[in-house]
């Protein structure tokens, strides 16, 4: 006869909405990293299900945000969620503790009265997780923290709304339920009937409430907005609030009258006839609860089949292959900021949009590890095509590109660059640099024309500009152009087991030029304002280099692995460079070991020259030139006062460079200086001064 007077609950079910975990992974690898300390989320549940649904708690898509705020047709319910770093941890992990810890929260909550002001502890929860972000699979068990103690009797059988209470009650009550002025929490609150008048208030309000109702007629209820819908037994939520009334409200009373509210709505019409109506019985056993003694607790949730254990979601087949690519790409980068440099900023190199000029060997290269690196916006440019040595040694060409003629490069490789990631912002330039010492003649001098205002305006979308040609004179427009655009500009040439990769002063603000070179080079540092160009150790403007030239000089001969030894190389600068305070103005050491200030990624260097045959490396750094061909005042100055007509007189006479730049002065000097020393050697510094 016991058993059918025990009053039992309907447990609750998880239902989370696939966003959540989305949300989820972003707080795991911006967040939580490595952190397994608990989290809090929010959680809902309605009063509203179609019968036969078990009772559900939602766990929204926004449910880590902490000003998540449920619907206005459901109840809150507070959780925490705990994420191991393995899934050994997850499978080994104590779960009798992660219960007990959760229930002891609850109880706290209980015993200090914090429920009767925030009702939503009473629906608390836990989600247990790991995540394993390399394959989108979820592993989750959550547990509904409840108390064993003390048992719950009938006093009578549970009767429906529609029984215990009148037409003219339900409706008043639905009113009162309904309304949106009702200050209580939606999930747990009391319920007062005088007359057939029903109104809600809030729980906190129940034992002044039932004192007060000494008439007959006068009655109090226990409220809650039941999930469940089962005939006869309640919701989850009602075994923490009985807990709550055994344990502040025992010495007055040990028997309630509970009013579980289900209310489904219809065309516009809520209808709460389903609802139960409960007498309970606390029983001798609520007086021995002390606030000191939690008692016994249970609730981890079963999984799909019926067992008691963990739960697992595969969001990989479920999601678009061109989102999930995008999420997936950057998880190196994220693991390396919150592992090794949690001061990286990502932000800025996905922001970076670089120019590669040249689509070849180092150009392949480049772009594969600036998208290593998160760069999501990338131009190549170039107007070769594709030969059929190119593939084994360009990485972004297949034997396919060769045929036919060959594919234009940069079209190719841009391509290439999508296949490899949809989400790249890449494209293909089919462009002819002009150069110093290419004559133009007539029938040229429209598309040079056109050529020239491509690539300035190139420049000026850009931020970055790799200069990845593979001829010196190649580089000497885009490096005037970057220099007057103020623009961070950076080279990389090839040996044959040797390489060079640097980058350019970079230009004062306003000025376009650097700022004039000193008498003396600073003995440990060189400000990023003062540091050269490419030009900056020439005596000599760039000319015509490829007239005549033999099978082994048309091709870059080199051995395989320089190529991505500088590509690796430049590219590490431009993010070195970006992650430094100073950014494109970050000083430079002048020694093996100087002490300059450093970025998340250490110091930057002016230059690095790598021996492959010696395996040695060095960072050499010097400044700006006074007479430089590529960026000094003179040059950039007749550059922006003349525009292409400068140009025009450059590409068809080197001689005419240096006479703007003062080469041919320092020439004569030299000569001079060597007659009068009857030929002896003259050492000419890189300010442009003998020394």
């Amino acid at each position: 006869m016991e058993e059918q007077t025990l009053l039992q609950f309907a447990p609750f079910s998880s239902a989370v909405d696939a966003g959540f975990w989305h949300h989820f992974t972003q707080l795991k690898l911006d967040v939580l990293q490595l952190n397994d300390q608990a989290v809090p989320m929010a959680g809902s549940f309605t009063n509203s299900d179609t019968p036969g649904l078990p009772p559900r708690l939602h766990v929204e898509y926004n449910a880590l945000e902490r000003r998540q705020v449920p619907s206005s047709w459901s109840c809150h319910a507070t959780g925490k969620v705990i994420n191991t770093n393995t899934i050994e941890e997850f499978r080994n992990r104590s779960k009798q503790d992660l219960l007990r810890e959760s229930a002891a929260s609850l109880w706290e909550a209980i015993t200090s009265g914090r429920a009767l002001e925030d009702p939503s502890l009473l629906a608390s929860f836990l989600l247990f997780t790991f995540a394993d972000l390399k394959k989108y699979h979820y592993y989750y068990w959550f547990a509904f923290p409840a108390f064993t103690f003390p048992k719950v009797m009938y006093t009578k059988p549970p009767q429906t709304l529609s029984e215990a209470f009148t037409p003219k009650e339900v409706s008043s009550l639905l009113t009162s339920y309904m309304s949106q002025e009702t200050e209580c929490d939606r999930g747990f609150f009391s319920i007062t009937k005088c007359g057939e008048e029903c109104a809600i208030h809030p729980l906190r309000d129940y034992p002044s409430l039932r004192t007060a109702a000494k008439d007959p007629d006068r009655e109090v209820y226990l409220g809650i907005s039941d999930p469940s819908t089962l005939p006869s037994n309640p919701g989850w939520t009602l075994r923490n609030l009985l807990t709550l009334a055994a344990v502040q409200w025992s010495q007055q009373w040990r028997s309630h009258k509970v009013l579980c509210l289900r209310v489904i709505t219809r065309s516009g019409v809520q209808n709460a006839m389903h609802s139960l109506v409960l007498d309970v019985d606390l029983g001798d056993e609520a007086d021995s609860l002390l606030p000191s003694e939690m008692p016994p607790s249970l609730g981890w949730e079963k999984n799909e089949r019926g067992k008691m254990g963990p739960r697992m979601v595969n969001l990989s087949a479920n999601m678009d292959p061109t989102k999930l690519a995008e999420s997936a790409v950057d998880l190196n980068l994220k693991l390396m900021r919150w592992r090794v440099a949690p001061q990286l900023d990502l932000g800025i190199i996905h922001r970076t949009r670089c120019l590669l000029l040249g689509s070849g060997t180092l150009g392949c290269a480049v772009a594969r590890c600036l998208m290593g690196w998160g760069v999501r916006h990338l131009t190549l440019v170039d107007n070769g095509k594709v030969s059929y040595s190119n593939p084994v040694r360009q990485n972004l060409y297949t034997f396919k590109d060769c045929q036919n003629g060959g594919r234009y490069k940069a079209v190719a490789a841009a391509e290439a660059l999508l296949e490899i990631f949809p989400k790249m912002n890449s494209k293909g330039v089919v462009l002819s640099i002009p150069m110093p010492g290419h004559t133009i003649g007539e029938s040229l001098l429209k598309q040079v024309k056109e050529d020239v205002a491509a690539l300035e305006q190139l420049i000026e979308e850009h931020d970055a500009v790799f200069l990845l040609m593979d001829s010196r004179e190649s580089r000497w427009l885009p490096t005037v152009i970057g220099a007057a655009k103020e623009k961070l500009v950076l080279t990389a040439a090839l040996g044959f087991d040797s390489f060079l990769v640097m980058r350019h002063g970079m230009r004062q603000a306003g000025t376009g030029s650097p700022q004039p070179a000193s008498t003396a080079i600073p003995r440990d540092s060189i400000p990023g304002h003062m540091l050269g160009c490419y030009f900056c150790n020439d005596v000599v403007a760039p000319g015509n280099s490829t007239h005549d030239r033999t099978l082994d000089q048309q091709c870059t001969v080199t051995r395989p692995g320089v190529s991505y030894l500088a590509a690796g190389h430049v590219t590490e600068m431009l993010v070195a460079t970006l992650q430094h305070p100073d950014k494109g103005f970050a000083e430079a050491s002048v020694q093996e070991h100087g002490g300059v200030k450093e970025g998340v990624l250490g110091p930057v260097p002016h230059s690095l020259r790598g021996f492959l045959g010696r395996h040695q490396l060095l960072t050499p750094a010097s400044t700006a030139f006074d007479q430089c061909s590529g960026c000094c005042s003179q040059v950039l100055n007749a550059y922006k006062d003349e525009g292409f007509e400068f140009l025009l007189k450059v590409f068809n006479s080197t001689a005419y460079l240096e006479e703007v730049s003062g080469l041919n002065k320092l020439h004569q000097c030299v000569c001079m200086t060597s007659q009068s020393e009857g030929g002896s050697s003259v050492v000419v510094s890189n300010n442009g001064k003998s020394k």
